[in-house]
């Protein structure tokens, strides 16, 4: 795994791993349920991808939202392509929604709903968290 997947807390965060990417949950939550969803290569471009990668974003995403639509009942999904900090290709996956989602025990409000997603005003998770809402989001896969 490349050093943007190990710094979003790989494999603790890990939801779901295909074969050119993985789907980890994110320790900062501006939305209940916010993921990344991580390229495996070593790639810094999105143009530098190998094109089996751009096949199996289709997959991805279509897991993605079928399981953050069971989980959080979310009304939009913004896919965020930010790379500042982290070099390798990677989405923020944030569910969008009007008011407050909970599970197990953490409660998240969207505070940017209907605009830009509130990045900063993010719930910071835990390690037990962590833990427990990877393994809910799991079972939606």
């Amino acid at each position: 795994m490349n050093e943007t997947i190990l710094r979003f807390g790989y494999p603790a965060t890990l939801i779901r791993e295909y074969e050119h990417w993985v789907v980890l949950l994110r320790g900062a939550q501006p939305a209940l349920g916010s993921l990344v969803l991580a390229a495996k290569g070593e790639a810094r471009s999105f143009a530098d991808l190998p094109e089996a990668a751009f096949a199996g974003l289709k997959a991805a995403t279509a897991d993605i939202e079928a399981a953050l639509g069971a989980a959080v009942g979310f009304e939009k999904i913004n896919y965020l392509m930010l790379m500042m900090v982290d070099p390798h290709v990677h989405f923020h996956v944030i569910p969008r929604y009007d008011g407050e989602r909970e599970a197990c025990g953490v409660r998240v409000a969207d505070k940017g709903w209907p605009k830009v997603p509130a990045l900063g005003e993010a719930v910071e998770l835990d390690a037990g968290q962590v833990e427990a809402l990877a393994g809910y989001l799991k079972g939606y896969w």
